[in-house]
């Protein structure tokens, strides 16, 4: 595939950063090196000597005075390299990408850490979108990827989808004004891409049935990178959900030439995700393995489902002939639509807060977010069973009196 076409001007003309390529050549290097090259601060000057952090289902992960230093220090770009290794193990095992043992220039599978994910699908999109270029996605959608989107200057197309996420029929639909051989002529302006998120959607949480992922991308497979027969496919991860939020730890998976770009951005700009939150990543993920990782991952969802259940017992119990809302597949949100009222914003950003409940307007989901909205997002990560019972009670009143 010709990956060069996909690239804008300013990401084709990136070039790696001397000083950065130094840092990459110190961590192979033995101890015995002289090194003058690197700006890298004496490690003996920082205030920070060692750690210890307790993990709640594991030994506790010590960082004596070598590992802070290394912690505190500069490292490679792309992420160190044993968290880089787990992961790409961990990627083999659950998606057992195509990819994994093409040439480089034909897709081979590659990874770089980022911080968090959104900082990856930022530089994705930097690295693809020019001003006046076509992009496909699904409403409602997160706002922090609108966000991303939209300063630069592209045009946001819709595909239509439901319950159960993206609507393979409508994509054809929108696909169709556009010939195969488009693609290679830059004047037709063919979609660069598409986006969605196949598990869990923020706000709906619907997920793609595996009927659908086939009709999108064939031939069958669970996830998208591990049917992506032709190099297609970039896919974001993060530990935001799973092992913090403030860790910042991402990582993106896809074609060696587009992820290359992604770590020569990263050079220029971030340098590097953080090292210390690398390691303590990466020491919690050999110390529990991959099975004590996915152990911790069930743990999480059942706590999540929980929670959701939660949720659902007080939408049900106050919001029934209010509203109607789909049962979500995944994620941590609930996503309703009130009866009977056109828009919700004012009422969701003013008189539910006066009445002490913080919800989020349907509106900011959608391209257009000064389109009317009778929908709002409510979360079930944080607050309590009873917490959310108050909140529906207090919102069930709330409507009532709108009506």
């Amino acid at each position: 595939m010709n990956y060069a076409r996909f690239l804008t001007a300013a990401s084709a003309a990136r070039q790696p950063s001397a000083i950065r390529v130094v840092t990459e050549i110190l961590s192979r290097m033995p101890k015995s090196l002289i090194s003058l090259a690197a700006g890298m601060p004496n490690p003996n000057t920082f205030p920070f000597k060692t750690a210890v952090i307790t993990i709640e289902n594991g030994k506790p992960i010590q960082f004596d005075e070598e590992m802070m230093k290394r912690a505190l220090q500069y490292s490679q770009s792309a992420g160190i390299p044993e968290l880089l290794s787990w992961i790409k193990q961990l990627q083999v095992k659950l998606h057992n990408p195509p990819t994994i043992n093409y040439p480089t220039n034909q897709g081979q599978m590659d990874i770089c850490i980022t911080s968090g994910s959104q900082d990856g699908l930022c530089k994705v999109f930097e690295m693809i979108i020019n001003p006046g270029d076509n992009v496909l996605l699904n409403e409602p959608i997160y706002s922090g990827t609108l966000q991303a989107l939209k300063p630069l200057g592209c045009n946001i197309i819709n595909v239509p989808s439901d319950e159960f996420g993206i609507i393979p029929d409508s994509l054809k639909e929108v696909l169709s004004k556009w010939k195969p051989e488009d693609s290679k002529d830059p004047k037709k302006n063919t979609p660069k891409f598409l986006y969605t998120v196949p598990n869990g959607n923020n706000p709906t949480g619907n997920s793609l049935t595996s009927n659908r992922k086939k009709a999108i991308y064939e031939p069958w497979a669970p996830t998208f990178l591990s049917m992506d027969v032709d190099g297609r496919v970039i896919r974001a991860d993060s530990f935001s959900k799973v092992l913090s939020s403030g860790l910042r730890i991402g990582f993106i998976t896809g074609p060696k030439p587009l992820i290359e770009r992604v770590i020569l951005h990263t050079q220029v700009s971030t340098l590097h995700p953080s090292t210390f939150t690398q390691l303590l990543v990466s020491q919690l993920l050999h110390q529990w393995g991959e099975e004590g990782f996915l152990a911790h991952v069930d743990r999480v969802t059942d706590f999540y489902r929980n929670q959701k259940d939660a949720l659902l017992a007080a939408a049900n119990k106050w919001l029934s002939g209010l509203a109607e809302w789909h049962v979500p597949a995944a994620g941590m949100f609930l996503w309703v639509k009130i009866k009977g009222i056109y828009d919700v914003k004012q009422m969701i950003e003013e008189k539910a807060i006066q009445k002490k409940v913080l919800m989020l307007p349907g509106n900011v989901f959608y391209i257009d977010n000064s389109a009317p909205s009778p929908y709002f997002r409510a979360s079930f990560s944080s607050a309590s069973p009873e917490q959310m019972d108050m909140a529906f009670q207090r919102l069930a009143q709330l409507i009532k009196e709108s009506l």
